[in-house]
């Protein structure tokens, strides 16, 4: 059967394009993701990739693969959501109505259409990562007090409760330095790096949608903004014990600390302070924007829609006002730059692109995975985001689990955009991308930030492998744990 001869009937906003693309046409998201993990531990390719430059050329050249597919095969691509039906109408694409398929023969038109279906999720998704970062860029903490285990874990409690609201790469970000110079005078330190990355930079993310991007790529899928709040106990949970097992391990490591270093640490007392707090109001007018400002629904329920991207275009306008507010000097004191946020833009513009392929093939095959009970989805969205970075990971199980959930019902949640999906795979699949993110320093975008800062501030973290020991040592009894208790 040749590409469009049908198009099955399926419900709304399924994909169901014929013929499914061969899985060879994943290759250059497969490639990607393999760089991403190899490159930066390759000594001959190691310095070449720490160029953002490079990550994007490599992005855009597999992308390029992706939508040369698109030229020969055509396009035919589920429309989620009333946003993006409205946007390739209005730029004269022939949508199926009863099912709103968009299915353009080979060519322009199907490059076009699978590149816009890509930006349409990217923009959004790197708008609010920006947004976060370049806003809490601007808040510095500052001051010096006793490295105690008890203030160590309250530092960290502090940032897995941020972390949700202003995103694991904003609170990682605002957080690592004063943790750091908190510590500089015991030479133990890195265990505490560690349970940062856990803490502050995964586990703490799961209750808003700005708390992890695999969490937003969700939102946009239709995901209702509210919803992660119901992973408040599992939230509660893996907070709880991580922070209790730091505070164990930080109290063994705080007796071996040599008498000298304990005395330098007590000598030393500067009142903790917050600069730029200002910048506290902004973090919450983007969540709010985020939240209120969604193209597929009206405002605040009174009848008026937002039209596509003025939620994006609200919150570069803060960033724009943030900058103007916050004291002078503040973030160059802070040594701020676009560094890092940029290698994110970079990657990601490739990841989107690319990732429409697997996407097409999980939607239309997901089913033959035989996954289907919640810790199938749990364990198996979780052992990639460790491989792979979590937020395609996410958005690959999401089609998945998509694509078995064809009718509305007891356990099903609607969407958004107008499909449903089981809750129970939604939960599994959250908590799995959020929390097994950090089984390494790939599985998450602010992980290897957080390793670079702290080896910049002199301390000696451990290599990829070793990292893993430790973070599977700490964190399988834990999965084990939600797996029995929630799923």
């Amino acid at each position: 059967m040749h590409a469009f001869d049908f198009i099955d009937a399926a419900p709304h906003g399924v994909i169901a394009a014929a013929p499914v693309p061969s899985v060879a046409w994943v290759a250059p998201f497969a490639l990607l993701l393999l760089a991403i993990a190899a490159l930066p531990l390759m000594k001959a390719t190691h310095h070449w990739w720490e160029r953002n430059r490079n990550k994007l050329l490599v992005g855009l050249v597999l992308g390029l693969l992706t939508l040369a597919h698109y030229q020969t095969r055509g396009f035919g691509v589920a429309v989620h959501g009333d946003d993006l039906a409205h946007a390739m109408r209005s730029a004269g694409y022939t949508l199926e109505e009863s099912h709103e398929h968009l299915v353009t023969p080979p060519g322009a038109a199907a490059t076009l259409g699978a590149l816009g279906n890509a930006l349409l999720e990217y923009v959004p998704f790197i708008v609010l990562l920006f947004s976060l970062y370049c806003v809490a860029g601007g808040i510095a903490v500052r001051g010096d007090i006793p490295a105690h285990p008890g203030t160590n874990t309250t530092l960290l409690a502090l940032g897995g409760v941020l972390a949700s609201g202003i995103g694991t790469t904003g609170a990682s970000m605002l957080l690592i330095r004063p943790v750091l110079q908190i510590n500089s005078e015991r030479r133990l330190v890195v265990h505490t790096v560690i349970f940062f990355i856990l803490i502050v930079s995964n586990a703490g993310g799961c209750l808003l949608p700005t708390g992890d991007p695999p969490l937003f790529i969700g939102y946009l899928r239709g995901v209702p903004f509210f919803w992660t709040l119901n992973l408040w106990r599992e939230w509660a949970f893996m907070l709880a014990a991580l922070l209790a097992v730091y505070y164990v391990w930080d109290r063994l490591m705080w007796r071996r600390e040599t008498p000298r270093a304990l005395a330098a640490d007590e000598a030393i007392r500067q009142r903790i302070r917050v600069i730029g707090k200002i910048n506290f109001v902004w973090l919450a007018a983007i969540v709010a924007a985020v939240a209120t400002l969604d193209p597929s629904k009206p405002f605040l329920k009174t009848g008026w829609t937002p039209p596509l991207l003025l939620r994006e275009g609200v919150q570069l306008v803060i960033v724009g006002i943030s900058f103007l507010t916050t004291p002078q000097g503040l973030r160059r004191a802070n040594r701020f730059n676009f560094t890092a946020i940029g290698e994110v833009a970079a990657l990601f513009i490739g990841i989107f692109i690319t990732m429409q392929v697997p996407l097409e093939i999980l939607q239309a095959r997901g089913g033959e995975l035989h996954l289907t009970h919640a810790y199938h989805f749990f364990w198996g969205t979780g052992l990639l985001s460790s491989l792979l970075d979590n937020a395609p990971t996410y958005a690959v199980f999401f089609q998945t689990a998509n694509a078995l959930t064809h009718d509305s019902g007891e356990g099903i949640l609607p969407l958004m955009n107008g499909q449903f999906i089981r809750e129970d795979l939604l939960r599994a699949i959250s908590l799995g991308a959020v929390f097994m993110g950090a089984n390494t320093y790939i599985g998450n975008g602010p992980n290897f930030m957080v390793k670079s800062i702290a080896e910049s501030h002199g301390v000696k973290m451990p290599g990829f492998v070793a990292y893993m020991l430790y973070s599977m040592a700490i964190l399988l009894p834990l999965f084990v744990l939600v797996t029995l208790l929630f799923l």
